[in-house]
């Protein structure tokens, strides 16, 4: 009964609150908006602002003219419908699409082992270094991991040195249009697997430590409170990272394909990322039509969001809205 109060006062506490005028509520929170104010304006000049671009899509751009002074396309839609023309662009985007979900498919489940792999380590210095030896490839830029797998994996380098020491031929691996994704795909494992495991260890960290005696007492080991412990504890969170995997399904990888392809295998790696900087920046310039491109993707990315969102609420998950 008292609890049953407790409830009822809040819930009439919440609606007087929100019967208030919008100024009163504003002035009785300020010092909270006045800490929101710079990361609100930062967000308004940096991630809205440049959105007014985005009307070059619907105009036959001239750098000449500026955004305002271009002409509209006519129809509006004339760089939409570039899109569906174009198979060099049409071969891009299911390119993207299936390298986004090998992507996914390949380097979601790593940190998540790894995490539940280091949380099992008993000795706290051996598990502290192997954390430092896992996270450092991540502050390595492509353009170094690129450099690195030319030097091991190219005609000259490590790998086919050995291969000619024991008598074999040489193997171009890096124009190897069916090998390349492989070893996108693997760098990629490397390079991040480290870096996202650190937030399923935040997420065990905060995991009550009498749920394992509890467990011990019962005769668990440590597979069972593996399985039935630690992971339930973090899946919410591995459902929000995965929501948001699939939210930028369409721009995976524009810095490593970037780096590590060349002409020879460069179809088979081609991304809508990539192709947009191709046309933009290295052939004669399509300003409207690449703004098509970005607006149309990143449509996508917010489709594939909502979609993943919904697919998590149907299967008993929380989402991310």
């Amino acid at each position: 009964m008292i609890a049953h109060m407790l409830k009822k006062g809040a819930v009439v506490n919440d609606i007087d609150i929100q019967r208030r005028p919008l100024g009163t509520r504003i002035w009785k929170n300020r010092w909270t908006y006045a800490f929101l104010l710079p990361g609100i304006i930062f967000v308004l000049i940096f991630c809205y602002g440049p959105m007014y671009g985005l009307i070059v899509a619907f105009k036959d751009y001239k750098i000449s003219k500026g955004i305002l002074g271009s002409p509209w396309a006519d129809p509006w839609f004339k760089n939409f419908g570039m899109m569906f023309t174009d198979k060099k662009f049409i071969a891009a985007f299911f390119n993207t699409i299936r390298m986004g979900m090998a992507y996914i498919i390949t380097g979601f489940p790593g940190p998540i082992i790894l995490a539940l792999l280091l949380n099992e380590l008993r000795g706290n210095r051996y598990k502290r270094t192997l954390q430092v030896v896992y996270t450092f490839p991540n502050f390595l830029s492509w353009v170094i991991v690129g450099g690195l797998m030319t030097t091991i994996f190219a005609g000259e380098g490590v790998i086919n040195g050995i291969i000619r020491s024991l008598g074999g031929d040489t193997y171009g691996f890096l124009t190897d249009k069916g090998l390349i994704r492989p070893l996108l795909y693997i760098t990629n494992i490397w390079k991040g697997t480290g870096w996202s495991a650190i937030l399923y260890l935040a997420g065990i960290a905060g995991i009550s430590p009498e749920l394992y005696e509890a467990a011990e007492v019962d005769g668990a080991n440590r597979f069972h409170k593996m399985f039935y412990i630690t992971w339930p504890e973090i899946r919410s969170t591995a459902v929000i990272l995965l929501i948001l995997a699939f939210g930028g399904i369409m721009s995976k990888g524009y810095d490593q394909i970037l780096n590590m392809t060349n002409a020879v295998v460069r179809d088979a790696a081609e991304t809508i990322d990539t192709y947009i900087y191709r046309i933009t920046f290295q052939e004669k310039p399509k300003y409207g039509f690449s703004t098509a491109i970005g607006l149309s993707k990143s449509i996508i990315n917010f489709i594939f969001l909502l979609t993943a969102n919904k697919l998590a609420k149907l299967l008993g998950e929380g989402g991310i809205m």
